[in-house]
């Protein structure tokens, strides 16, 4: 038995070796991979128009018509051809529906109209921050990132809480929010001084 030992440790030393014997290894168990999703851009077809949206409206097929234009204090934009068309508080396909109407009116068989937000209204921040004032809006926003553009805090800031300004189609509203609180254009943040 002994001599039949040796060419048979041998045979599966020679096998291991070529690679024609795996050893059996333990899987290390499955890891939990969380994915987050991107975060949803919350100013796309609903986002409402107001005075200081800049926009693109491309008019296909139309160069003198395609254009940026800026809604006014009043609300609407100025377009050659049709003249003033309502802005505020439609959503940019609202809008490109209304300019396609007035154009179909005598002027375009069958107009294609798109608009595009070239630069959303700025938002204000006051209070105690090193540069208070008014500053472009990027999508996305939170409030630390506004408090961040206007140079962060001042040294006598109240940093855990700050009020909100938000208007919106049913008027405006002051709430108090913590840092992390997204912002809209034309929202105004005001850091408060605290008392010790």
């Amino acid at each position: 038995m002994r001599g039949l030992r040796t060419p048979i440790v041998c045979l599966v030393a020679a096998l291991a070796l070529s690679g024609c014997v795996q050893t059996m290894s333990v899987a290390p168990a499955p890891m939990a991979v969380a994915y987050a999703q991107p975060a949803p851009v919350p100013f796309d077809g609903a986002y409402h128009l107001d005075a200081g949206d800049r926009l693109r409206v491309v008019v296909y097929g139309q160069e003198g018509l395609t254009n940026t234009y800026a809604i006014d204090a009043a609300g609407s934009i100025t377009m050659p051809l049709i003249g003033s068309v309502p802005a505020r508080g439609r959503t940019p396909s609202g809008l490109a529906a209304e300019i396609s109407a007035k154009l179909r009116g005598g002027f375009i068989r069958e107009p294609s109209v798109a608009v595009e937000i070239e630069s959303y209204r700025p938002f204000f921040i006051l209070g105690e921050v090193a540069a208070p004032g008014q500053y472009p809006y990027v999508p996305n926003m939170t409030v630390e990132s506004a408090v961040a553009i206007a140079g962060g805090f001042s040294p006598r800031a109240k940093r855990d809480r700050v009020t909100l300004t938000h208007t919106d189609a049913s008027g405006a509203g002051r709430f108090v929010v913590p840092l992390g609180t997204p912002i809209s254009p034309g929202d105004t943040v005001f850091v408060g001084e605290r008392w010790f």
